[in-house]
């Protein structure tokens, strides 16, 4: 038996799960906070000694790394970063929109990397630099994401910086669809070319610590939590935070013409298209404070409704929408009458509003080929007894909530545990180790799909006599 770990640098802490490597059982974790402030390389490196000091890594032969998303490390000569690490704060939506423009619109970019730049891309980030700190931006040598920096670190800063195609993938100028860096959008961006890291395959190893301990290739957050929750084909994630995201299992690199999707790679040599709206939980809060009730409240105040909400809907368009594309729109209320003017049904509408939009994102999928058949229901919300009465009709999917556990800490381990079975021939390079899949409350399909069916005709009756053609 062999036993690795898994490290995940979030935005607030790190955590690490090290586990069986054969089984996946976990058979010890540890967590540290990140220092306040902007978000500091530096003080990432400080949280990982301070996870591991507790002994937690004793005996642990190879270690997978992951880190949040969406944040940029740019770096000098010396591998040193230039400045804190940017996020989607510093990426902004004016520097995504310049960039649209500047390369010809958002089919050049869906035809260059599968994806329309966002706040939340490395590309973005880099426009914001060369824009907001010019002398700053003309020290950049190199761009890495904050894993591939914290993999360097932990190899002893070799010569070649690396990252896996999953990472690659969320950058705005690598495409999936071809494999390959686009130089040409980092100097469009930045205004020079920089280094990039190599693009490892997904049981490759970046190399050895100094100890001896074998570093897998890495990856992004959300590629490692599909990872560690074992999803396969059918499957898709959907994460209810302040907004909301529906990602899937595919097996290759969808080109959507509209910009709707976003084509990211996975860490196992597949595909993870994902789907983004900009309001989820935000509906619920709203409605929350609204109604002077806790989402608990609001919760049971909505199942005292019935299917439908007597007529009142909900578009859930608080801060605007990518999908559909109403960037400037707002929320709408509709199906006011003197039977349907009570607190229940302005809750249970806002539950199906807020689950509408989010079935109307997993839809943008299905209409492009990819299959989903089975949910995994991700975030606090997602304990919430309305969501999980309502979920599993209105998204027309088994619903899984899993039970909880650091997923991305877990799929980087499992990465770990590939790469160290492919190094000592173990394991062969077409599928990572078989470990359990997570478990979780499967939810009951609701007793009248009929009832269901009804809700989402309502509510695409309602969203496209206000917004005609905002789905083609």
């Amino acid at each position: 038996m062999g036993i690795v770990a898994g490290l995940d640098s979030s935005s607030d802490y790190t955590s690490i799960v090290v586990c069986d490597s054969d089984t996946g059982e976990v058979l010890r974790q540890a967590h540290a906070p990140h220092p306040e402030g902007e978000s500091s390389p530096g003080g990432w490196l400080l949280a990982l000694g301070d996870a591991a000091g507790g002994g937690v890594l004793e005996d642990v032969t190879a270690i997978g790394v992951t880190a949040q998303q969406r944040g940029t490390v740019a770096v000098d000569a010396a591998g040193h970063p230039v400045r804190p690490a940017t996020d989607a704060r510093h990426g902004g939506h004016s520097a995504a929109v310049s960039l649209i423009d500047e390369f010809g619109g958002r089919a050049a970019w869906i035809e260059a990397v599968g994806a329309v730049p966002r706040p939340s891309h490395a590309v973005s980030h880099l426009r914001w630099l060369a824009r907001s700190e010019p002398a700053t931006a003309a020290r950049v040598t190199g761009v890495l994401a904050p894993q591939d920096w914290l993999v360097w670190q932990l190899l002893g800063r070799p010569e070649r910086f690396t990252t896996d195609r999953g990472s690659a993938s969320g950058t705005g100028f690598w495409s999936p669809h071809r494999g390959g860096w686009r130089r040409d959008l980092v100097e469009l961006a930045l205004g020079h070319d920089v280094a990039l890291p190599d693009v490892l395959g997904p049981a490759d190893t970046a190399g050895r610590t100094p100890e001896g301990l074998l570093i897998s290739a890495g990856t992004g957050e959300t590629m490692a939590a599909a990872l560690g929750l074992g999803i396969g084909p059918g499957d898709a994630v959907i994460s209810l935070g302040t907004s909301g995201s529906v990602c899937a299992f595919h097996d290759t690199a969808l080109h959507d013409t509209g910009g709707s999707v976003t084509a990211l790679a996975d860490a196992t040599g597949h595909h993870l298209p994902v789907v983004r709206t900009l309001n989820a939980t935000r509906v619920l809060r709203g409605t929350s404070d609204l109604l002077g009730r806790s989402p608990e409240e609001l919760s049971e105040l909505a199942l005292r409704s019935t299917p439908g909400a007597h007529g009142m809907v909900l578009l859930p368009y608080l801060a605007g929408e990518v999908v559909p594309d109403l960037p400037h729109t707002a929320g709408t209320l509709t199906g006011l009458s003197r039977e349907s003017m009570a607190p229940e049904n302005l809750a249970r509408a806002a539950f199906e509003g807020m689950l509408c939009g989010l079935a109307d994102a997993a839809e943008v999928l299905r209409g492009r080929g990819v299959r989903i058949d089975r949910v995994f229901l991700l975030g606090a919300a997602a304990e919430l007894p309305a969501v999980q009465a309502l979920a599993p009709g209105l998204l027309n999917a088994e619903v899984v909530v899993p039970v909880d556990a650091d997923y991305a800490a877990i799929g980087a381990a499992r990465q770990a545990a590939w790469a160290a079975g492919v190094a000592d021939g173990t394991l062969t390079a077409d599928a990572p180790p078989t470990w359990a899949p997570a478990t979780g409350r499967e939810l009951h399909p609701p007793e009248s799909p009929e009832a269901s069916g009804a809700v989402r005709t309502q509510f695409r009756a309602v969203r496209d006599e206000h917004h005609p053609g905002a789905f083609g």
